[in-house]
């Protein structure tokens, strides 16, 4: 297990982007799939479409992003490092998260195959109450990530707590789909 974790760090170390969007795409196609069997209880009539469609959105539209905001957040320097440790939660949750949320319910919808009205409707919807749960789980997440770990393994943790939250994004973003197609 430690050398799979060394080989992992090295990685990290030397191919962060394409590590860290294969990470992004496992443990979102993995959120998916505990959503639709451990919550839903879908069994042999589970969504392939909907895992791959996570597993795509995590691995091509979440991954580069995230990569590149844990890069640039991680080079901004600043007075002290309790200065530096709430700006960087600032800025990933009041700037950051209330765009990737919006861009989540957003990607989905078209993913699927419908519309920018389809869209707004699902946002509208779910939006608000998955910003705040967003907060809950990440403010904490996030004070603990910037303190005590290094730039290159911060998208790793947030990976890993993601893998509880992607599964609630894939049930919140399947009941939000259901609850606007029965209106």
């Amino acid at each position: 297990m430690a050398s799979l974790l060394k080989l992992y760090n090295t990685a990290l170390l030397r191919r962060p982007l394409v590590t860290q969007c294969a990470t992004a795409a496992v443990l979102f196609g993995a959120g998916d799939v505990i959503a639709q069997q451990a919550i839903d209880r879908k069994g042999a009539d589970h969504d392939f479409a909907r895992t791959a469609r996570l597993t795509f959105y995590g691995g091509a539209l979440f991954g580069p992003i995230m990569t590149k905001w844990y890069q640039w957040l991680g080079g901004i320097k600043f007075s002290s490092p309790s200065r530096a440790l709430a700006s960087r939660v600032a800025l990933d949750q009041l700037a950051l998260t209330p765009v990737a949320v919006g861009f989540f319910f957003t990607s989905m919808t078209l993913l699927e195959g419908q519309g920018l009205t389809e869209a707004q409707t699902r946002l509208e919807s779910a939006y608000v109450p998955t910003l705040v749960r967003n907060w809950g789980v990440f403010v904490p997440t996030q004070i603990l990530n910037f303190a005590v770990f290094p730039t290159h393994l911060r998208f790793v943790v947030v990976s890993v707590v993601s893998l509880f939250w992607n599964t609630y994004l894939s049930f919140a973003n399947a009941q939000t789909k259901k609850s606007v197609e029965v209106e």
